[in-house]
């Protein structure tokens, strides 16, 4: 059979060999640009795979009359003739034992049916690139080999009848060491691959590093996607590969987002690439590493081992309330889960602190730090420089795209927004939304949870709560975006879980545990009984799990009685608690045991269920008789087995479960308290004329005023997000519930500065101008509102004040700003205590105390951070670029509104870091 010739270029052959027709035309579809062979059956399969030219790669089905693709593998593999050809097996069977057959039998790679065909694309590509890069450096090694027995026989010739001199002899040094460096440069030694802005994966293969540059939430997931970590088989041991060293940020939180969240990246290394189990061929004795800063090496070993174990002494559960035979238990399975012993993460983990001279990696490996965030890593005299720092526009992505979706607010139902887990990367993990009475509870904070809200069209201003079942990753890391508001969100938690979470948090953050209570309203729940919150009825119930957890109970009452819902994350099998019963001093009660079964078979409308498997996770089986109405089956990264779906239902991203249906116009109450609050004291009967104006939904993505168009309205944000864009001043802010747009037109602006756009589906209510004005008027509020218009529009263009803080909020902070004129060359004297300045006009320098230059601060910046925390002499200077008018604003209370006070140790923490660095 002859190959077709593109461009002067044979094309690579694929052979496909499956009984279905249906699937064999989407492969031939998916694989147009290769020659592609069809084989119906498996004796085809082997008469095709013989034929000359070989295919380069063979697709191949396993379930097959006759013959299947199991047996077809065996015998290809072997043959001498075929041994070498690729094998990708694509099949409907997707259980753990089929996919160990495939890889033991030969396979290069396992996909399971259905498949998407841009993967089996990017697959067969994959595996292609990799035949073709071993052939290449097959062939270069035999050149290289026949190349240099050649010049040794030369070489002995010339000895043995003239000799030879030193010159020629060096010379023949010297073309043995360009092979070397040939064969070096092949093996892809210091190759750099940008897995997201700010996050880079290095290799040097000949030194067996593999090293990570950046670890925000969720990076596994973009590895995996990128093919930088996939599952291969060694020594007989199907394992995952991907890094052995992590190289950390300098900054902890890069545009509002954590960049170092090394948990799982170091759980995937520990336990997927088995380098912590026993007898695993990767266990070599050597340990993941962790390397950056000293600070934030520090810090994410402490994280690491409040994250692996929670609370770490019988004393410190003790200090949560918890009775002495209590917490003797609790402290009894923690230790089962630990082997019976917390131990230190040093114990798992190796180190490496970096600064700008040298230091030793590993294997002739070396690095240094050459600039803020930037390192530079040498091998064999060849460097390459890493840049871990943010583009300020940026954001780390999701791994993963979600649809956009509306819902009607009702009296109690669950809003289902994950059921992946930490290694799942085509969904968020597991986690619930709860509705209630209008008021909206996020059920853990999984990774991405802004992106996850935003797809649901939520914004965060209107979460009322968390209620948090415990401190892993997965559940954890989005607890940052839940700063993001004015106000602290209510933390709903069992004291137990709660302390465990703050002390991972102020490890984490380097801050005082007492700090996490600055940024959420505390509200501390009783295990096993039902709590009132908000009116809605909570139990907590205790769940074993290597760190503090505790399962939730919803229940709220209708005609037809309590309507109940069960979100049981995370979970330990039965046979994993049956293991740790026994009546030795360190075994588990029984009758312990037996109360934490009862309370996962208890009754409800609806649970949704770990069912994660392994040492730390439930499992579908031990609730096959579970009685109640509805299962949910979520905390996993596959498809559920036939055996599950006889058990249990899956969720999709999106989907809602009514429990009680709403009767009340939810979004009507928002408005009318939002106006109430935003007129004080105005008659209700004049609230009521402006609640008559329409209320407009808009798609995501729609664009609801351009920068340049006039309107004859004003616009409120009632629900989802809107985002403000000014591209010139580099302006793009976040608009949340009660933000008025458009207000320009009540201040005698004929058109507008800027873009407004819908980040999420939102709605908006629609008052006409003249209606506004007049309503304005008529209560003495025109002249206010512009002066009050003009500071707000101001502070919604900076970045400090410009994202989730209400129109409310921002005229209180208008209210306190005092003007402050500074001539150029000036030290702006910034002591006073709770005092920030904002830049109005001209730009002010930051300098170090010699007077260097660090910074220029422009307009809408602000600087006197440090006089909201402990600094006792100011490293800083600040001096008027030009003459400059600045806003003083003294307030203590900007550190109660958690978005700002953020925002303020960003700042903080990144200037004090220019001056160390300096």
């Amino acid at each position: 059979m002859k190959e077709k010739i593109i461009d002067g270029k044979s094309m690579e052959t694929v052979l496909i060999v499956d009984d279905d027709r249906a699937n064999i035309d989407v492969l031939v579809e998916t694989l147009s640009g290769y020659h592609r062979r069809i084989a119906l059956n498996g004796k085809q399969a082997l008469r095709l795979a013989r034929m000359e030219p070989l295919p380069d790669l063979i697709l191949l089905d396993i379930m097959m009359p006759e013959m299947d693709g199991f047996e077809v593998c065996r015998r290809l593999k072997a043959d001498a003739q075929t041994r070498a050809i690729p094998i990708l097996f694509i099949s409907a069977k997707g259980e753990s034992r089929d996919k160990t057959e495939g890889f033991e039998l030969g396979a290069d790679d396992y996909l399971v049916k259905p498949v998407t065909p841009h993967i089996v694309e990017l697959r067969v590509k994959h595996h292609l690139e990799l035949k073709r890069y071993q052939g290449h450096l097959e062939e270069m090694v035999q050149q290289r080999t026949l190349e240099l027995k050649k010049k040794t026989l030369q070489l002995q010739e010339k000895i043995d009848t003239l000799g030879k001199t030193e010159k020629e002899l060096s010379e023949k040094v010297d073309a043995l060491e360009q092979t070397k460096l040939a064969l070096r440069k092949a093996m892809g030694n210091l190759l750099t691959i940008q897995v997201m802005p700010g996050v880079f994966w290095l290799q040097i293969p000949e030194a067996g590093l593999y090293i990570l540059c950046g670890c925000p939430a969720e990076v596994f997931k973009h590895l995996k996607r990128q093919g930088l970590v996939h599952w291969v088989k060694k020594d007989g041991v199907v394992c995952e590969t991907g890094p052995n060293v992590i190289l950390l940020s300098e900054l902890l939180v890069q545009n509002g987002g954590f960049a170092n969240l090394s948990e799982f990246p170091v759980l995937q290394m520990l336990y997927r690439q088995g380098m912590i189990l026993p007898g695993h061929p990767n266990n070599t004795g050597v340990k993941p590493m962790l390397m950056g800063c000293s600070a934030q090496v520090q810090a994410q070993m402490e994280y690491i081992h409040r994250g692996k174990h929670g609370l770490v002494s019988k004393e410190e559960i003790l200090a949560c309330g918890i009775d002495e035979e209590t917490a003797e238990v609790m402290m009894r399975v923690k230790l089962k889960f630990a082997y019976g012993s917390v131990q230190p993460p040093s114990e798992l983990l190796d180190t490496l602190e970096i600064d700008e001279q040298p230091v030793s990696i590993r294997n002739g490996v070396t690095v240094c730090r050459i600039g803020f965030n930037r390192y530079q890593f040498a091998f064999q005299g060849h460097t390459a420089d890493i840049d871990l720092n943010l583009p300020p526009s940026d954001l780390y992505p999701p791994a993963y795209t979600l649809g956009n979706h509306r819902f009607r607010q009702q009296y109690f139902a669950i809003l289902h927004r994950g059921e992946g887990d930490g290694w799942d990367m085509n969904r968020p993990s597991m986690g619930s939304i709860i509705m209630f009475q209008g008021r909206i509870y996020l059920v853990d904070a999984a990774p991405e949870i802004f992106y996850t809200l935003i797809a649901l069209g939520i914004d965060i201003s209107e979460i009322e709560g968390i209620f948090h079942t415990h401190g892993h990753d997965d559940h954890f890391a989005g607890l940052p975006a839940l700063i993001h508001s004015d106000h602290r969100l209510k933390y709903f938690s069992t004291a137990l879980v709660r302390s465990s979470v703050a002390k991972k948090f102020a490890a984490l953050m380097s801050l005082e545990e007492e700090k996490f209570g600055q940024f959420f309203e505390i509200c501390d729940l009783s295990f096993d009984v039902w709590n009132d919150c908000d009116g809605l009825e909570v139990m907590p119930l205790y769940s074993p799990h290597p760190t503090e957890t505790n399962l939730f109970m919803f229940r709220a009452l209708d005609a037809h009685g309590y309507q109940t819902y069960a979100h049981w994350a995370d979970l330990s099998s039965y046979q994993v608690m049956d293991a740790m019963v026994g009546e030795g001093p360190k075994d588990v009660p029984a009758a312990f045991i037996d109360k934490v079964k009862g309370d996962y078979k208890r009754y409800a409308n609806l649970k949704k269920l770990d069912i994660g498997g392994g040492q730390i996770h439930g499992v579908a089986a031990d609730f096959r008789d579970d009685p109640s109405d509805r299962l949910v089956l979520s905390h996993i990264d596959r498809k559920l087995t036939m055996e599950e779906m006889e058990i249990g239902s899956e969720s999709t991203f999106g989907a809602l479960d009514i429990l009680i249906a709403g009767g009340e116009d939810y979004v009507h109450e928002r408005m009318l308290s939002c106006l109430q609050t935003l007129f004080p004291n105005i008659r209700l009967s004049q609230i009521r004329m402006l609640l008559n104006c329409p209320v407009i939904e808009y798609n995501s993505g729609t664009i609801l005023h351009r920068s340049g168009e006039s309107t004859d309205h004003v616009d409120m944000v009632l629900a989802g997000m809107v985002v403000y864009i000014e591209s010139a001043s580099n302006v793009h802010n976040h608009l949340s519930f009660g933000s008025l747009i458009s207000v320009g037109n009540l201040l005698g602006e004929q058109v507008l500065e800027g873009t407004y756009r819908a980040f999420s589906h939102c709605s908006i209510i629609r008052f006409p101008t003249d209606l506004f004005r007049t309503f304005l008027v008529n209560n003495n509020l025109l002249d206010p509102m512009e002066t009050l218009m003009e500071n707000i529009g101001f502070l919604r263009k900076t970045w400090l004040f410009g994202e989730q803080i209400p129109f409310m909020t921002l005229g209180n902070i208008s209210r306190r700003l005092e003007l402050i004129s500074v001539p150029a060359g000036v030290d702006v004297a910034v002591h006073a205590q709770g005092t920030l300045w904002l830049v109005l006009e001209g730009n002010v320098i930051l300098c170090d105390k010699a007077g260097h230059a660090m910074e220029t601060i422009k307009v809408g910046g602000f600087f006197g951070e440090h006089n909201y925390f402990e600094v006792p002499d100011s490293p800083w200077r600040f001096v008027a670029g030009d003459h400059v008018k600045l806003y003083s604003l003294q307030w203590l209370g900007l550190l109660e509104m958690p978005i700002v006070h953020w925002k303020i140790l960003e700042i903080f923490e990144r200037r004090r870091k220019y001056i160390r660095s300096s």
